[in-house]
């Protein structure tokens, strides 16, 4: 059966080379998003040497890791999952002999596999000559980081995957994957870091997973949480892999319930 969800990985992967320009287009967009922020950040900065623990130059290496970070996590499994709902051919993977769910995850890490090599690494390699971006040298930091990041994508995929499940139970859920998709880009710290939050909504973020996605693997990649702390990361990314489990597996088995319900 893993020979099986390995195949899916496969012709994602095969299925989004075949439209690779497109993504060489996104580099440009990336690398304009990321120039933007970074003149604004150095605007912010002005004579400052540090804000909120960031030095301009870790904030810098902060704005490019992260957005690069974003292709690959980044999937479109709620709108997958919805137009499979809405059209009724969900019904129909549903019977063959492996589970939806994993399949969709499967599809999106082949989604991703190519994000990363045809598109994060060139992108970030392009970043780097653009603006004064500075990685680390240690292979510890990139491992770890590495490691995190999956644990990233896993967690973005779990959020996309309750939302996509919504459309079995609401008209259309167009709102709510834009809602989710803002909340993870600004939450997680794509936009803004956590550390220049407020302390009262610092505090709230504590308890949602979207730390756990961008803000925390990047905040150790920049140096800026010590590496010996890498250890409380994965566990804050392990717990949330675990709890986002339990809502899954509850919606997807009253979404079982229910369209066998309108079937019959």
């Amino acid at each position: 059966m893993m020979r099986v969800y390995i195949d899916f990985i496969r012709m994602r992967f095969l299925m989004m080379l075949a439209y690779r320009v497109n993504y060489y287009s996104g580099i440009v967009i990336y690398a304009i998003n990321i120039g933007a922020y970074y003149f604004l950040w150095k605007a912010i900065y002005g004579s400052q040497e540090t804000l909120a623990g960031f030095s301009l130059e870790q904030m810098t290496t902060y704005l490019a890791i992260s957005w690069m970070a974003r292709a690959f996590y980044f999937n479109n499994l709620d709108r997958d999952i919805a137009n499979e709902i809405r059209d009724g051919s969900v019904a129909i993977q549903m019977i063959r002999p492996y589970n939806y769910l994993i399949v969709k995850l499967m599809q999106g890490f082949g989604e991703g596999l190519f994000r990363f090599m045809l598109f994060m690494i060139p992108g970030l390699a392009i970043v780097c000559l653009i603006f004064p971006v500075k990685l680390p040298t240690d292979l510890t930091v990139w491992a770890t980081y590495l490691g995190m990041l999956v644990f990233s994508f896993l967690i973005n995929s779990q959020l996309n995957i309750m939302t996509g499940l919504f459309a079995f139970f609401v008209e259309n859920n167009e709102g709510l994957m834009r809602m989710k998709r803002v909340m993870v880009d600004l939450f997680s710290g794509v936009i803004i870091p956590i550390a220049f939050f407020p302390e009262w909504l610092g505090s709230i973020m504590s308890w949602l997973p979207f730390q756990a996605i961008t803000y925390l693997p990047s905040a150790i990649f920049t140096g800026r949480t010590p590496l010996s702390e890498a250890g409380h990361v994965f566990l804050i990314q392990f717990a949330w892999l675990a709890i986002l489990m339990v809502p899954i597996v509850i919606m997807w088995r009253a979404a079982r319930q229910r369209l066998f319900v309108q079937g019959g």
